[in-house]
């Protein structure tokens, strides 16, 4: 496996961070759906999460298959690291 420079890990990290972000402000708003705050809440971090991910992937290459991610040239799909590797 090739050497992973820490912005992958600082990046990664990130997107993690606003996944958990999500799937909370999502629980909460399955049975508060009038609660605009956190629906403001949930598009913000909805925007950022985009953010990161595109960050993310022109630098290190896709993190999702069918269609979610863009594939470079070559097809970039078999460049490792994948996130679940490191």
């Amino acid at each position: 496996m090739k050497q992973v420079p820490a912005e992958y890990y600082q990046l990664m990290e990130q997107l993690q961070a606003v996944d958990f972000v999500l799937v909370e402000l999502t629980l909460y708003l399955d049975t508060h759906n009038d609660d605009q705050e956190a629906i403001n809440q949930f598009n913000h971090y909805a925007k950022e999460r985009k953010r990161i991910k595109k960050l993310f992937e022109s630098q290190f290459g896709p993190l999702q298959q069918y269609g979610n991610s863009y594939s470079g040239y070559p097809w970039n799909w078999d460049d490792t690291p994948w996130p679940w590797q490191v």
